[in-house]
This record gives structure tokens, C-alpha cells and sequence, in this order.
């Protein structure tokens, strides 16, 4: 929809200014229309060649996008304000988060020795004995482990390497519905997304295969734990995708095994397949902490060179207190133990859930992982009918492209007593909303 927001300046840079600085202060929403071109130049008198530059330059940083007749708009998660969930109302049970149970996070200890400050952190950025952790760690699952490096998160360690691998402008395969912070990161990035359908085995091959062939040239997937569909790949679906990104050798493929430890399934990775470009990247903000903000990835030598280039341009590397952190609780037995009741725990939840659901005629989706997608007519009828019931789910808009609504409940602490009740609640909730459903 148009709003009024007053435009101004006479050179390209200004407009652009202008325009940034009201979506900035919140004057300019996702989704506003920006006027035309030519109306805007006559506005400022200025030539419409002018205009046209500035809203190049806006595009290229990823704060509006051209959607052909529809004009210009304010992109929906444009670089200047990243989008973020709605906060949760005061009183209701928040199943929208997607955290894990804080009651399975091991207690953060800080290294018992501090790293030396003299050192050159620059030409020894990795401890070499987290290192061989990190190896210990991905090489049982079928991951090659030659060459490994560490980033600050997952979505650091992507951004890094889509922003030195792509050029604005520049197409990558996306899961959809997909993890709405990697769809925004790759929009803010000035890049654009290539819906890919998933399933519950993942990525479906043929839908991967078109978004290759329109000139794709990376692609960011789930191989388990998918979200927020749930998906894992089976031996058959890890088959087929590799039968199509070989048929594109220069395409970066990029792993993203965020659940990792916590995932109740196996690891078929694509990594094994014996790709030109490729990257298997694990965070641990599943089952250590969110406020570690660590990931390791194993990768090709020339991603590994590229990635490394442009980090010690950057941060340099990933501080030594936090590595020492990382390697003292993914080698501590009690800590793997505690993990290992996370994951079995996680996907107990998530089978009563969808399990209660199926019980009520409600189909919903979660092979792996700590969520469950159910597909639904309207997502906003949902959303405010679970609310009045005392809860809150996550509208699946921000995780789609184009794939059909759907909520996205979040279950590594509901009980399956909790289970029992929100799907009855569902259940009124549709019933309640027949008329908006059909039926």
C-alpha cells in the first residue's frame, strides 16, 4: 500500500538517503509502496534517471525490491531493519521461539586459563585441539574433515560466505518454507531467493533442479531437523539431490545442520557426494546456549581460503575464551549425557504433538527437529484462535516464499500433557473458524 512519506533531495544520494532514513525511523513499513519513478522526479525536479539510480542503489543494499508492475516497495525484511517476531503477550505460552529446554542447557564455565594476550590470535586463529574436536565430532557422520574453520554462529558463517561467493543481484536456492533469519540475511544481502518446495524428506529434487537452472548459484539447505517443516533427507532424497547439484559443478552448496546433537535422526549428508563447492556448517546454539555465538564448518579448500580471507579482513577470528568454552563442553561427559536426554526428549514431544494432532484430523509435520509445521487455510485466524486459548504459535508468513500458510509450533518444553490440550484447542480453533476454512 502507498504512504505518505515525504521524499526529498536532488542527487541520487540523497534520495537514497532520504528513502533509507524513513524506513530506518519506521515512516517508510515493509511493504510500503515507493512512488514511480517518473512522479517522484517530477516531485523533486529532478531527471527520472535520477530517481532510477537511487532506487538501483536501494535494491542493490537490499532495503526495497522491484516487483515489476507492483512498483517499488520496501522490502520485507529490508537491511536497515531486520524483522522481528512479535513479542509475546503477556500471559500465554510461548510455543513460538524455537528455543531448547533451558532444563537440558549444560551450565556455562568459563576456561580455568585465560589465552595470553601477546599472541598472534591472527596467524593461530583456531585451537588446534578444538580443531580435532570439531573433527572428532563431524568426521563419524560422514562428513570429510580435511580442511575446518569457525565462525561466530551459523548465520556469520553463511553470510560471510554468500557475500564472497555472489554478487548482488545473484540467485540462491532456498528451502520453502525455510529458517526466516537466512531469508532475510539473503534478501539484506542484495541477493535474491529461489523458492524450493520441501517435504518431509527435505528439499524436493525436481523443484531444486528448476531453481539451478534459472541460474541459481548457491544453494542453503537442511539435511535434518528442517526448519521450520521438520524435514530430514532419507538415503533416496540425498541420492537425487546429488544427482542435481553435479549437474551444476560451480554451485555452492551449503549445509546448514543447525540441530546437529539434538536431531533424533542420522545425518545423510551431501557433503560425502564428492561435490566441487561445498560447506557442512554446525552451530551449538541448540543444545550448549544461545549466547555462545560459536559454529564450526567443514568445507572445500577454496571455500575454506575464501571464507578464512574475508573473516581475517573482519573479526580475524573467533576469541580463544569462547573456543576454550566450546571445547571444554562438547568434551565433557556430562554434558554429552545431558544431551543425549535432550534429543531423545525433544523428539518424545514432538511425536505426542503430532500424534494428538493426527488423532483429531489434523495433519501436521515434524520428522526431526524441536518444531512442528501444520499446514492451515488462514494462518491469522489460527494465530488469534489459539491465542483466546492461552497460546502463542508463530505465524508461518515470515518463513515462506511462496509454499501454501501454515503455523509453526515450537516443542522442546511442551509436555505431552500440554501436547494433549493444545491439540484439542486446535481442534476448537478450526471448528470455530469452519466458515474461513471450508470445512
Amino acid at each position: 500500500m502507498a504512504v505518505h512519506y515525504g521524499i526529498s533531495g536532488t542527487t541520487a544520494k540523497e534520495i537514497a538517503a532520504s528513502v533509507e532514513r524513513g524506513v530506518t525511523e519506521g515512516a517508510l513499513a515493509p511493504g510500503a509502496a515507493l512512488p514511480p519513478v517518473r512522479r517522484l522526479a517530477g516531485d523533486l525536479a529532478v531527471s527520472p534517471g535520477t530517481v532510477a539510480t537511487a532506487y538501483k542503489e536501494l535494491r542493490g543494499r537490499g532495503i526495497v525490491v522491484t516487483r515489476g508492475r507492483g512498483g517499488t516497495v520496501v522490502a520485507p525484511a529490508p537491511a536497515v531493519a531486520s524483522r522481528r517476531p512479535p513479542k509475546v503477550p503477556r500471559g500465554l505460552r510461548d510455543l513460538a521461539g524455537g528455543h531448547p529446554d533451558p532444563a537440558f542447557l549444560p551450565g556455562l564455565v568459563p576456561p580455568s586459563r585465560l589465552s595470553p594476550g601477546a599472541r598472534s590470535h591472527r596467524s593461530a586463529p583456531r585451537l588446534p585441539r578444538l580443531e580435532e574436536a570439531v573433527r572428532d565430532w563431524l568426521g563419524p557422520d560422514g562428513v570429510p574433515v580435511e580442511d575446518v574453520t569457525f565462525a561466530h554462529g551459523a548465520l556469520d558463517l553463511v553470510g560471510r560466505l554468500l557475500s564472497v561467493e555472489l554478487r548482488p543481484g545473484d540467485a540462491v536456492a532456498m528451502e520453502d518454507p525455510g529458517y526466516h533469519h537466512l531469508l532475510d540475511l539473503v534478501t539484506a544481502l542484495g541477493l535474491r531467493c529461489v523458492a524450493v518446495a520441501v517435504d518431509d524428506e527435505g528439499m524436493r529434487p525436481q523443484a531444486l533442479r528448476r531453481a539451478l537452472r534459472a541460474g541459481a548459484r548457491a544453494v542453503v539447505c537442511s539435511p535434518r531437523g528442517q526448519n521450520p517443516y521438520g524435514g530430514c533427507f532419507s538415503e533416496e532424497r540425498r541420492t537425487a539431490l546429488l544427482e542435481v547439484v553435479r549437474e551444476e559443478p560451480d554451485v555452492l552448496v551449503v549445509e546448514n545442520d543447525h540441530a546437529s546433537a539434538v536431531a533424533d535422526v542420522p545425518l545423510r549428508t551431501l557433503t560425502s557426494g564428492g561435490l566441487n563447492r561445498w560447506v557442512h556448517v554446525r552451530t551449538v546454539s541448540k543444545f550448549l546456549g544461545a549466547d555462545l555465538r560459536w559454529a564450526a564448518a567443514a568445507c572445500d579448500a577454496t571455500t575454506l581460503a575464501r571464507h578464512d580471507g574475508r573473516l581475517l579482513l573482519t573479526s580475524g577470528w573467533v576469541s580463544h575464551l569462547l573456543q576454550e568454552t566450546v571445547l571444554g563442553l562438547l568434551t565433557d561427559e556430562g554434558t554429552r549425557a545431558l544431551v543425549s536426554r535432550a534429543r531423545g526428549t525433544y523428539a518424545e514431544r514432538r511425536a505426542a504433538l503430532t500424534g494428538e494432532l493426527a488423532a483429531r484430523g489434523i495433519g501436521a509435520h515434524g520428522a526431526s527437529g524441536m518444531n512442528v509445521w501444520v499446514p492451515v487455510a488462514d494462518e491469522s485466524a489460527v494465530v488469534n484462535g489459539l491465542r483466546s486459548y492461552g497460546w502463542w504459535v508463530a505465524a508461518g508468513a515470515r518463513f515462506r516464499l511462496s509454499s501454501p500458510p501454515g503455523v509453526r509450533i515450537s516443542v522442546a518444553d511442551l509436555e505431552p500433557a500440554e501436547a494433549a490440550r493444545l491439540a484439542c484447542d486446535f481442534a476448537a480453533v478450526l471448528g470455530e473458524s469452519e466458515a474461513t476454512y471450508g470445512g
